[in-house]
This record gives C-alpha cells, structure tokens and sequence, in this order.
C-alpha cells in the first residue's frame, strides 16, 4: 500500500494492463517514491488528460502536485524550468504533439541548456510528456512526429516507449534522470495491453532491445511502429525467412550496439519509422551502420518512413504510415540484392 493509500505497484497481479494504465502506474510509483515529482499541464488534474494518463493523480496527490494549467505550453515548460531549478521533478505533459511547438523556444534555449550554461552547477530534471504519432483518426496538430527536431538538439534525452511494460519502468528512468528527457508516448498504442511485471526492476529500459531473434535481415524501429514490425516478422517467417526486431527505445543518444551487431550477422537493414524521411531518425541509423559496419552489409541501407509531407488528413491516414507490406516489400528487396 502506498502512502497515498492506494494499492502499490508491487500489489498489482501479473495480467495485461494497457499502456495508458502501465503510465499511470509508472507516474504513480514515482510521485510515491518521491514527494519533488510533481506533474502539470491541461486538464492533466479534474480531468485525468484527455487520454486519462493521470486519471485519480490529482485525488490521491493533492492539487499541489497534479497542477492543472492554462492553455500555454510555452507557460507549462516555463514553470517547469523554474521548478527543476529549484530542486523539483516537474513532470510536463503536451496534450497533443502538434501543441509542443509554443513550447519549443522554452525547450531549446532553457531546458536543453541550462546544464551547460551553468557548467553544471544547475541540473534540469525535467520530463515534457509528448503522445505521438498518427493512428488515430485525428485532425491536424493532433497527429504530428516531431521526434528528429528533439533529437538534434544538444542537452536533451529522447525516449520513446512501445510496450506497456516499457512504459512503466521508462517513465520512472526518465523522471530520476538528472538530464531533461523527451519522452513521446505512442497515442495509438495506449489501449494495447502487455504484462507489466512491478516487482522486478530491470537493470535499464533506456538502451536497444532484441524483441525478436533473427537471421536473414534486421529491422530496427521504436514507439509507434514496432507491433507493425512484430507482425511483419510473423508474415516473414510463414514465408521463410527470419527477421531480428530491434527497439531503439532512446532516440538520443542511441544506442546502436545492438543492431550493429545484428547487422555484422544479417548482413541486411530495414530501418521504419512513421516521421519524414528527410533528416530523421532512420537517415542517422542508416549513416552510422553505414559509417561502422560497412563491409558486413551485403544491400544498402534501407527505409520506411513517412511521407515529407504533414500528417494527411483521417482516410488518408492509412496510406502515409508504415504497414507490413512496405515492411516486407524492403526486407524483399533488401534479400534480393
């Protein structure tokens, strides 16, 4: 039991819980473990976030720990920026990717360098909570990738969860962390379920992952693609072949051990993601396997991304985000090379 008096993580059963829950869970656990954690944003309090996140926070912390703000995002990293100078945890949600951008003059010029600007001597313990990616069926600025502008900018830490179990822990590790963190959520994967087990702590949920073992080619993606890739990886082996699932999980700084040891044994790469090809996440993967491990690709690099367009409208959706026939249209090309 917690001492907000509510059942403690620990006291939950090992069965499926959603993503949303396995967040609400994660916030939860670290607003118990310590009382600077504090989270803000719209309608985050009485109403729970519109995608009921921090639903019974507000309840079970206080009005004084679950703030509910006005309708300006600059306003909501901004005093988040002064709390974590003052040595709170403040955590920050955007109640839509496509509204972090009034806040984006507040994330490059203070969140991402204060550390720096300070030589260290002020840390930036903050989280600005992001739902990503299309899926929905919303409309514009409801469905945006913004992830590769974070990404690049020096003094920020970018995650991106894709399991509920992931999302549980994940949230935990970024709220302790000493450094500001970016952390997109997948909106279209919060009522998916996984087993969240609360009473293991693994060692890190930051670094790549193997989700699935393979042989013949490497796809690597994060967040929101990566049960597209699960299922291409089935369709794959009724076919076959065997493709190795890798989770980035943190977008900044990478971790690429993993899938340049993948590629050193496939000798293929097939890098999805939903977010513009131009500049993105999977044109620096491909860069960097390129720049490492050259000489173990038997095929060049290649991608599956979004469009270089913005997020098209609801019946189009479909048609601008990676699916298993893009997937398995690359990994075929890739093998036939």
């Amino acid at each position: 039991m917690t001492a907000s008096g509510v059942p403690s993580a620990a006291d939950v059963e090992l069965k499926p819980i959603t993503m949303a829950k396995a967040l609400n869970m994660g916030l939860r656990a670290a607003m118990d473990a310590d009382p600077k954690v504090l989270v803000m944003g719209e309608d985050v309090g009485t109403l729970g976030g519109v995608f009921r996140i921090t639903d019974g926070l507000k309840k079970d912390f206080g009005a004084h720990r679950v703030l509910d703000t006005p309708l300006a995002e600059s306003g909501i990293v901004g005093t988040g920026v002064g709390l974590a100078l003052r040595g709170y945890r403040p955590v920050c949600e955007m109640q839509f990717d496509g509204f972090t951008f009034p806040a984006f003059d507040q994330i490059i010029s203070q969140v991402a360098k204060v550390q720096f600007r300070s030589q260290g001597a002020w840390q930036m313990p903050m989280v600005i909570r992001i739902p990503f990616g299309g899926g929905i069926g919303a409309v514009e600025h409801h469905s945006e990738s913004p992830e590769s502008l974070f990404c690049h900018i020096a003094g920020l830490r970018v995650m991106s969860c894709s399991t509920a179990a992931d999302a549980y822990w994940m949230i935990q590790e970024a709220i302790e962390c000493p450094d500001p963190v970016i952390f997109f959520e997948p909106k279209r994967r919060y009522w998916e379920k996984g087993v969240v087990d609360t009473s293991s702590r693994p060692d890190t949920v930051v670094s790549s992952i193997v989700r699935r073992a393979g042989t013949d080619c490497t796809v690597v993606s994060y967040g929101p693609s990566m049960p597209v890739l699960m299922k291409a990886a089935a369709a794959a082996e009724a076919e076959g072949r065997s493709l190795e699932i890798i989770d980035l999980r943190t977008l900044s700084p990478l971790d690429l051990d993993p899938v340049l040891a993948s590629v050193r044994k496939t000798g293929h790469l097939v890098v999805v993601s939903e977010a513009p090809r131009e500049a993105s996440i999977t044109s620096e993967v491909a860069a960097r396997v390129t720049e490492e491990a050259f000489y173990s690709l038997a095929a060049p690099v290649l991608r599956i991304a979004g469009f270089d367009t913005p997020y098209p409208p609801t019946r189009l959706e479909e048609e601008y985000l990676p699916d298993i026939d893009k997937i398995l249209t690359a990994v075929d090309r890739s093998l036939a090379y």
